[in-house]
């Protein structure tokens, strides 16, 4: 018998796979990030081989593997899977354990979750129309700019006077920003202004409660989102040790449940 049994989840996203590992304390013993590619099992497989590497420990250890996130169902070795917006709820409410309002903001899509101060779901609201307010857009738009996606953070906050866009669509934004650029204003207003578009963009979509947690790989690596979402609703923005991993450690976390 196993007597430290680990318990994983696999959040398959359409742009990034993240993996989970915790222990029956909930403890993060190990991670993993990578592209998800063509192949969502593949890259499933490649991220639980790189978290039990990094957890020193192996598949014989697992006692069960719970998948969330667009492909899920791809991920034929788990045991269950959970919607995403179970799993990000589960996983803010883990750090959080009060009513609160996450927003989180991916690769492809950007969600609006608010939670009770019992854990429960009050609702949800999530964009899938188009990539505006998410990843994709932000990526797109470092393209035009010919600037790495990495330091697009760091070049915001050097902005002195930020550059406002009149419009939330990627294909319009990106004549709006070619428009800017002649006109000369500076790239790190520019780039200020595309981070404003998109959190315009997500807090358009639903109210907000007193209590407002950030997760998703796009705040995890534009860090200045949060910083300047926290000025425009004047409070504080909770942000999880890993925000990017929030749906793969809630659906580890229900893994965990499911084995009690």
């Amino acid at each position: 018998m196993n007597t430290n049994p680990l318990f994983v989840g696999i959040d398959v996203g359409a742009s990034r796979t993240k993996v989970a590992i915790i222990d029956s304390r909930k403890k993060l013993a190990g991670y993993a990030v990578e592209k998800s590619g063509t192949d969502f099992f593949s890259a499933a497989t490649k991220c639980l081989n790189l978290s039990l590497a990094a957890s020193k420990s192996s598949k014989n250890d697992i006692s069960r593997i719970i998948s969330t996130g667009y492909g899920r169902k791809n991920v034929s070795f788990s045991d269950e899977t959970k919607t995403e917006i179970s799993c990000h709820g589960k996983g803010s409410f883990h750090y959080f354990p009060m009513g609160i309002s996450i927003i989180d903001i991916g690769g492809q899509d950007n969600k609006i979750i608010k939670i009770d101060k019992d854990g429960r779901r009050l609702s949800f609201r999530m964009n899938r129309k188009c990539a505006a307010g998410t990843g994709a857009f932000l990526e797109e738009m470092s393209v035009r700019l010919d600037i790495p996606l990495e330091k697009m953070d760091g070049l915001a906050r050097q902005s002195l006077d930020i550059v406002e866009l009149g419009s939330y669509c990627t294909v319009f934004s990106a004549t709006e920003v070619l428009g800017k650029i002649r006109q000369g204003k500076k790239v790190p207003d520019i780039i200020k202004g595309l981070f404003l578009s998109v959190i315009k963009r997500v807090l358009e979509m639903d109210s907000l409660g007193d209590n407002v947690v950030m997760t998703g790989g796009v705040v995890a690596h534009n860090p200045f989102l949060v910083k300047m979402t926290e000025e425009i609703i004047g409070r504080k923005v909770l942000l999880p040790e890993h925000p990017q991993l929030t749906g793969a450690i809630g659906a580890a976390l229900y893994a965990i449940e499911a084995e009690a």
